[in-house]
């Protein structure tokens, strides 16, 4: 079959061997795999695959279960799904945990929904509290990068889900798209202040942030009491200086994580709480994947370009056909 593989820090079609799948896996026909900023940091040689994984990048894809490894699954055959990898969405077949796919949303196109996998379960994992907090005020969720992948998600699911008042950062021009997906403010981070915003509305009550050592500061200081901030991403450095005072002062909880390295058993857990909490507004369409820009698998590195240069709205998908 035909794979990107990585090679010298660039990405170079190559045919590899089909998978098999193992005893509790599936092999998916691929239709699409979504590109992730994942992706770039593994060819850079900067984000090795877990061990057990393919070497190519690709960490969602849609498309057509086509085998089974035990008869347990054999239900799932001619299947249409969606589903969350460890690594190897860059080709024409992937195998992946059973408990990791899910099936395609009604009325989202098959392609489309490669972008959903990665983005659902990482906001899930670090915002789905908001929808068990019985809260007595409505309140103010900050997504940082709204206009990426993660970002055009999360600004619809901390509207629509959650029923928070939704704040990002993001460049001006991306105001109306990204109101139209439910933001009430959008900050444009080239000449406005967020922390200063945020405090003068009150503070942030939970933080959704993919800058890294960059946004550090400002993060704590646009917190409100008891807010929450979760660092999923690093793209402006990762080591930073903290105020203990200030966190003391606002009693503040911060998080790390990532979704490729938890161990399976906390990533089938994740997928199914996305399924039973978040695939109903997808079904239903308030929430919708954004998908902008669908390239050939063989273009991987021009799709890997378009992201490294920024400025590009919702998620890039790479189709196999």
């Amino acid at each position: 079959m035909l794979a990107m593989t990585v090679s010298g820090g660039s990405l170079t079609a190559a045919q590899v061997p089909e998978p098999a799948p193992g005893p509790d896996e599936v092999l998916i026909e691929v239709a699409a795999a979504g590109v992730n900023r994942a992706d770039l940091l593994q060819v850079s040689g900067h984000y090795p695959p877990p061990q057990g994984a393919p070497a190519w990048p690709g960490l969602e894809v849609s498309g057509t279960i086509v085998d089974v490894g035990s008869a347990d699954n054999a239900t799932l055959l001619g299947a249409e799904v969606c589903a969350l990898l460890p690594g190897g969405g860059y080709a024409q077949y992937a195998t992946v945990d059973a408990g990791l796919i899910l099936p395609v949303p009604e009325h989202v196109d098959l392609a489309d929904a490669a972008g959903l996998p990665e983005a659902a379960a990482t906001v899930y994992s670090n915002l789905g509290y908001l929808l068990d907090d019985d809260a007595s005020r409505k309140r103010r969720v900050l997504v940082h990068g709204g206009a990426g992948g993660i970002g055009t998600f999360a600004v619809q699911f901390a509207r629509k889900l959650a029923d928070a008042e939704t704040w990002t950062t993001a460049r001006g021009e991306t105001a109306k798209q990204l109101e139209a997906l439910g933001a009430d403010r959008v900050v444009d981070y080239r000449s406005e202040d967020f922390a200063a915003l945020a405090q003068e509305a009150g503070g942030a009550d939970a933080i959704l942030d993919v800058i890294g050592a960059a946004y550090f500061e400002p993060n704590l200081k646009a917190l409100a009491q008891d807010g929450r901030l979760a660092i999923i991403g690093l793209q402006q450095g990762n080591a930073a200086q903290i105020h203990l005072g200030g966190l003391l002062a606002k009693r503040a909880t911060i998080t790390g994580t990532t979704l490729r390295a938890r161990p399976l058993e906390q990533r089938r857990q994740i997928l199914a709480e996305v399924f039973e909490r978040v695939w109903p507004a997808l079904d239903t369409g308030d929430i919708t994947p954004v998908v902008t820009t669908r390239l050939p698998l063989a273009e991987a590195a021009e799709a890997h370009r378009i992201m490294n240069a920024g400025g590009h709205f919702g998620k890039i998908v790479l189709t196999a056909k």
